[in-house]
């Protein structure tokens, strides 16, 4: 049976170039297509991929949260992130959220073909770039780490959070996620209760360190 892939990128021209790379190898066929981390879930949970090849950096539902509603689905899909980045953060979060591979977008297609046979046994594959030292590190100490946004918060108020941290007004977020204007208000008195954070500016540096949103301050 052909290896069941999803790629998730902004960039039209990526994917094609993926999809090409892709159906040249026999075990493996290109099942879906999604721009963004919000249609990516969707069509993820509708078309049932083994693998979702996932953009570091897109534009909605940010590539964190992203794969962290992904690998939750009942078919339990695997995540690869493909980046331009292999600093510390972008790692450690991205596996904290569940990926189960990192690939950078300047390796070789060879590397990321063996990684998605790697995934599809079990098994963990680095880009050589990603030191293995942090990624060990990290996953000890996230396994027991109570102060999470993802331990603290619920998955709407990690949106609420979100678009808090992005600017978003008020009556912005309660479009954006057709809820009422009062129901964001309650969230984010209920966000900054739970986080013990008193401003907009506090909830953005707590919001970029835990990956909620992929802003740099």
């Amino acid at each position: 049976m052909a290896i069941k892939i999803m790629l998730v990128d902004d960039h039209k021209i990526i994917r094609d170039g993926l999809r090409s790379l892709i159906e040249k190898q026999r075990d493996m066929e290109v099942v879906a297509e999604a721009a963004d981390g919000q249609n990516a879930v969707k069509i993820a949970r509708k078309i049932q991929p083994h693998i979702c090849i996932l953009d570091i950096g897109m534009p909605e539902l940010n590539d964190i949260e992203a794969t962290r509603q992904i690998v939750k689905l009942p078919h339990k899909p695997k995540v690869i992130g493909l980046s331009m980045h292999s600093d510390r953060r972008c790692v450690a979060q991205m596996l904290k959220a569940g990926a189960a591979e990192y690939i950078l977008k300047n390796s070789a297609f060879g590397e990321l073909a063996q990684a998605i046979a790697a995934v599809m046994k079990g098994e963990v594959y680095l880009n050589p770039a990603v030191a293995e030292t942090v990624v060990d590190d990290h996953r000890r100490v996230v396994k027991h780490d109570e102060n999470s946004v993802y331990v603290l918060l619920s998955k709407r108020e990690r949106e609420v959070l979100r678009q808090i941290a992005e600017g978003r007004s008020t009556k912005d977020i309660a479009s954006a996620l057709d809820i009422s204007v009062k129901t964001v208000e309650t969230h984010r008195r209920q966000i900054m209760e739970k986080l013990k954070l008193r401003s907009v500016a506090e909830l953005t540096k707590y919001a970029v360190k835990e990956g909620v949103t992929d802003l740099e301050i």
